[in-house]
């Protein structure tokens, strides 16, 4: 008998293991994103936030910006119920009660009878949120950022190509092969240092962003970032990094090394034909980052709706132009 219950506790562990290592597979994650955002294009609107409850209900760790769709969606269907659960989940997940309030699309989730509650759970709420972040690391990370960018700024202030090259070639590259040995030892021990582990997404891929960048001559002879690369993307599959900034990353390094003429998702570069289009979506399904056209359909959601789908803003503002739909 007491074997029997021996054999059934380890079973027990055993299906608890499997289940953990399913949710932790954040391709699944992203995926059920791209087919809610299928659904906002389609005006499923409920169905996309029944799905979103769901998916947030599968996964330890949220990524922000998904939570905030879902909150705009349930305000616009005036889905007070979802709403509340989907704003406290985003405190949960780093929301701060001065962005929600300046957020107007919000107004009829802060006008309902339950929002004072909300304001007065905030506090216990945003500790969650804490606790789960390494605050040691954040600020190493912060400070290899800030060092970064006064570093970067030497090749910025130098007069001619040829002087910004040689500054990056010679000072900077030694400052950032050192930088990236740091980021290794972190990713090692703690994980890739983004939203999920410090609450930030800039300051890594900036740190990565600028080594592949340094110059042609250099960064065709890097083998540094390759050699991370595997790490990146075993990241993206625990939840450490999102597909947003992976594809920045990497879209940066093939910009740099192509006079900006060749794009690998999207992102920087153009895209001439459909040929190229078709696997500029092959590479963003792979990494979980929805299609061109979904985007684009997205940002007609935003101008039709008012809603904000948080999409990324900066190097891409607007659609993303192709030739087939010029």
């Amino acid at each position: 008998m007491k074997n029997f219950f021996l054999t059934l506790m380890l079973i027990g562990c055993l299906l608890v293991s499997t289940k953990s290592n399913a949710q932790e597979n954040y391709l699944k994650y992203h995926s059920k994103v791209i087919e809610c955002e299928r659904l906002i294009v389609k005006e499923k609107y409920s169905s996309a936030i029944n799905m979103f409850d769901s998916l947030f209900k599968q996964f330890d760790f949220l990524f922000l910006r998904d939570i905030k769709v879902a909150t705009e969606l349930s305000a616009f269907e005036k889905d007070y119920k979802s709403g509340m659960k989907f704003t406290r989940l985003g405190i949960k997940a780093g929301w701060t009660l001065k962005s929600i309030n300046k957020n107007d699309n919000l107004k009829s989730l802060k006008d309902g009878s339950e929002w004072e509650k909300i304001e007065s759970e905030y506090d216990s709420l945003h500790k969650i949120y804490l606790s789960r972040l390494n605050p040691q690391i954040k600020e190493q990370v912060h400070e290899m950022f800030k060092k970064d960018q006064k570093k970067a700024l030497g090749a910025f202030i130098r007069i001619g190509q040829k002087s910004k090259r040689k500054y990056s070639e010679e000072k900077f590259a030694p400052h950032s092969e050192h930088q990236l040995e740091i980021l290794e030892q972190i990713i090692n021990e703690y994980g890739y240092p983004g939203e999920r582990l410090i609450g930030d997404d800039l300051w890594g891929s900036v740190i990565l962003s600028h080594h592949i960048s340094i110059s042609v001559n250099y960064n065709s002879k890097d083998t540094i970032y390759n050699h991370l690369r595997p790490k990146l993307l075993n990241a993206l599959k625990q939840g450490e990094i999102s597909p947003y900034e992976l594809a920045q990353i990497e879209d940066w390094r093939i910009a740099a090394l192509n006079d900006h003429k060749l794009t690998s998702y999207g992102f920087l570069g153009a895209i001439p034909d459909d040929i190229v289009l078709e696997t500029i979506n092959k590479n963003r399904t792979t990494i979980g980052l929805r299609s061109i056209d979904l985007r684009n359909e997205l940002i007609d959601v935003e101008n039709e709706t008012g809603m904000n789908m948080h999409l990324p803003k900066g190097w891409q503002n607007g659609k993303i132009k192709h030739k087939t739909k010029e």
